[in-house]
């Protein structure tokens, strides 16, 4: 079989290393940083553990059939999952709080109800069938499959059905998120839970695409987990289950180039000059980056641009997790308006939406005495180290969590800087899941590139960011390359 060169270590090109060593090639990762993981990262500091990614695993199906794959071991012996119950208590601007089951319409639709009033649980369920037509209309195309080569029939095509509106006697299609907030669930809460789920992802409700529904969907359908120790340990699973499949990582090791020989990939360039021969070339990298490398390494749509990045501060805190808190808070902003101009236009920087996770997990604490929390907000991508941004989200914060202030013993922030310290991307962008129709801007460069043997994988190709989609990329790369251009994808 072949020799694969591996550029990065993040989770996407781990899964394709893993399934690409199965299927009996020589593979060798090559990590510019000293550690594996991607955006994946671990903060430790006087017996506290952070997670610094993403602190939840939404659809973890798609690491489960990694595992089974790759070896005799299933996900559940590597790692310890847990089901996050309640998947999320919300704070409104009003003072309003809704804690949502995990993975229960009945039981969602009936807590926004004594929340929120008679009748918003029902919009709610509603818009969540609404949401399962737009999934099963996608979920193919732009998850299970490589893009398609006329990807444009995806930008051109709403996938979020039309609703029949009583008074005007016919449908109206929603365009954005945001429309559907507006026409359809009627209730400024309810609006800013729908909103919430596309700004954790960087995206602007106003221009995001109805199609975005799938995204509190895809946490309503299969639950929202967590996994003992911090995601973190994810990384750690997939990073051990390469080496058991006899993937070599060579760590400090920058890749300044990609080789191209008879019009194809043939290795890569390492810094010092050293070259690596390969027959294929797989990029788990930004496009910024990649194209550096390598010419025609562009395939389909073109890479996403001004995407904005997370803020996150670290909480150490004293006096232990009460019993019965909620994993996962999202404090929403006083002024969803001014957040969005600040965050997406041109007006200030304005008090934004505040997730506040807050996992029962002892392996993150010296003591049952303390607690780690961590508070994240969407910010715009190069932003730096800003106190009063700081102070604003710790404000946010104690709307969650009474007394906060008094609690800390030390807070560290992980800025946009941090991230593209890690990930290589520019500014700290931190790219979202690829969704259809907004006349493709919502589409990633394909698998394949325009140079014959090169291959991309992670959150800035097809399918996108999150990490359910990092691991399909990393299917998709690996069917690519034991298959052939003529693989369409598990069926």
């Amino acid at each position: 079989m072949g020799r694969i060169a591996v550029i990065g270590a993040g989770t996407g090109a781990m899964a394709a290393a893993a399934r690409l060593a199965v299927a009996g090639h020589r593979v060798t990762v090559y990590e510019r940083t000293e550690t594996y993981g991607g955006a994946l990262r671990r903060f430790e500091r006087d017996g506290f553990a952070f997670d610094t990614g993403p602190g939840l695993l939404p659809l973890p199906a798609v690491y489960r059939d990694l595992f089974v794959k790759t070896g005799k071991e299933p996900l559940e012996d590597c790692v310890e999952l847990v089901q996050v119950d309640p998947s999320a208590r919300h704070v409104f601007a009003d003072g309003t709080a809704v804690s949502l089951p995990n993975a229960s319409r009945a039981g969602v639709v009936t807590a926004l109800d004594e929340a929120l009033g008679s009748g918003a649980g029902q919009r709610w369920g509603d818009f969540l069938v609404r949401a399962r037509e737009a999934w099963d209309r996608t979920r193919r195309p732009l998850l299970e499959e490589p893009l398609w080569p006329n990807w444009q029939v995806l930008a051109e095509r709403e996938p979020y059905p039309s609703v029949p509106h009583k008074k005007l006697l016919r449908t109206r299609r929603a365009g954005t998120l945001a429309e559907i907030g507006a026409w359809e669930l009627r209730d400024e809460r309810l609006a800013a839970l729908l909103e919430s789920h596309a700004l954790a992802y960087g995206l602007d409700p106003r221009t995001a695409p109805a199609s975005a529904a799938v995204l509190p969907y895809l946490e309503h359908a299969f639950g929202t987990w967590y996994v003992r120790g911090g995601i973190r340990e994810l990384a750690r699973a997939v990073y051990e289950r390469c080496v058991q499949r006899r993937v070599a990582f060579v760590f400090g090791a920058e890749v300044t180039g990609v080789v191209e020989k008879d019009g194809r990939a043939a290795g890569v360039e390492l810094a010092g000059g050293e070259v690596v021969d390969a027959d294929f070339v797989v990029a788990g990298m930004a496009p910024d980056a990649l194209g550096r490398l390598a010419v025609r390494a562009e395939g389909g749509p073109a890479p996403r641009r001004g995407l904005p990045s997370r803020l996150t501060v670290l909480l150490a805190l004293r006096g232990g997790r009460p019993e019965g808190t909620a994993h996962r808070t999202v404090v929403h902003a006083p002024d969803r308006s001014a957040e969005l101009d600040g965050l997406f236009g041109s007006g200030p920087a304005a008090p934004g939406t505040v997730t506040v996770l807050r996992p029962d997990d002892p392996a993150l604490t010296p003591d049952n005495g303390h607690e780690a929390v961590a508070l994240v907000s969407t910010v715009p991508a190069g932003t730096g180290a800003d106190p009063v941004r700081t102070e604003q989200m710790i404000t946010a914060a104690e709307r969650a969590v009474p007394g906060l202030r008094d609690r800390i013993l030390w807070q560290e922030v992980r800025t946009p800087a941090d991230i593209a310290e890690e990930t290589g991307a520019a500014g700290g962008a931190v790219p979202p899941p690829a969704l259809a129709a907004a006349a493709g801007d919502l589409l990633y460069p394909s698998n394949t590139t325009d140079l014959p043997g090169l291959f991309t994988a992670g959150g800035w190709s097809h399918p996108g960011g999150g990490l359910p989609h990092a691991g399909m990329s990393g299917a998709l790369v690996a069917g690519l390359i034991v298959e052939g251009p003529e693989f369409r994808g598990s069926q």
